[in-house]
């Protein structure tokens, strides 16, 4: 069976886009710490390519390590909107971490992922499918019998061989690395990721 065509890369937000972007997670977060609520944001306010409908994850650090993280899938809502209530999510609501204190504020890290719509990958064999992954591009997602794991693009710095990344991503949809079965489904997608710390001007909630 032919492959078929890979996600198309998305377009690329510029420079201006994404700081507003960044901006927006950082005031969101100082607004939940503020008033225990995610930032309301009018995308009428911005310019188009930030109110098309995606979808994103929102990825917090303090130094490297990992302190949240929020997203979707599937686009819902304005890319604006979409990034406001994530970051909101990964400071306040992620269920491995306690919910942001105001001193740890200053000196995170924010990331955005812009995921592009995702496509089934067609396969005859496990074999056949790691011979199409490509490491450091592709963000996978695992279906069989009931069970749901993603990974995103950036997870590729940590494991960057194929049959390892697949064998976690089973780890996290609750299957045993080995498993293998003619239901499982791998559908994959790219993101446009960027990150940057608090803005200087919001260093404080």
């Amino acid at each position: 069976m032919a492959p078929m065509p890979s996600p198309e890369p998305i377009p690329v937000h510029d420079a201006g886009q994404r700081a507003t972007l960044l901006k927006i997670a950082a005031r969101s977060i100082a607004h939940g710490l503020e008033r225990n609520r995610p930032l309301e944001v009018d995308p009428a306010d911005y310019p188009e390519p930030l109110r098309e409908p995606r979808a994103t994850f929102v990825t917090l650090e303090l130094g490297r390590r990992l302190r949240g993280c929020i997203g979707v899938l599937e686009a819902v809502r304005p890319l604006v909107e979409d990034v406001a209530m994530h970051a909101f999510a990964a400071a306040f609501e992620d269920p491995r971490f306690a919910p942001l204190r105001p001193a740890e504020y200053p000196d995170l890290t924010l990331k955005i992922s812009v995921l592009s719509p995702s496509e089934p990958m067609p396969f005859n064999s496990e074999a056949d499918l790691l011979g199409q992954i490509r490491p450091g591009v592709d963000g996978l997602i695992l279906r069989d019998r009931g069970h749901r794991g993603t990974f995103l693009p950036s997870v590729w710095e940590q494991l960057p061989d194929p049959r390892e990344f697949l064998d976690h991503l089973k780890l996290k949809a609750g299957l045993p690395p080995g498993h293998w079965s003619d239901s499982i489904q791998i559908l994959r997608y790219t993101t446009e990721s960027f990150q940057g710390p608090i803005p200087a001007s919001m260093g404080r909630p």
